[in-house]
């Protein structure tokens, strides 16, 4: 039987069309009047995940 996807990894990361995994940064979520909005602004951009973090990620999103 086929494995499922993880759907909690699916709903946080997502992979680009050459295979990279995006994710969110964190520390912007409240508490956001101490922040500069340059910080908040670049916060909510996504990132690519670590190559380590993404081998393993990949296997919970591709199934």
């Amino acid at each position: 039987m086929k494995m499922k996807k993880k759907k909690g990894a699916k709903k946080r990361f997502s992979i680009t069309a050459s295979g990279k995994v995006m994710r969110r940064r964190g520390y912007s979520s409240h508490l956001k009047d101490k922040k500069s909005g340059s910080r908040l602004r670049r916060q909510a951009e996504p990132q690519i995940a670590s190559a380590g973090d993404s081998k393993r990620l990949k296997k919970l999103l591709i199934s």
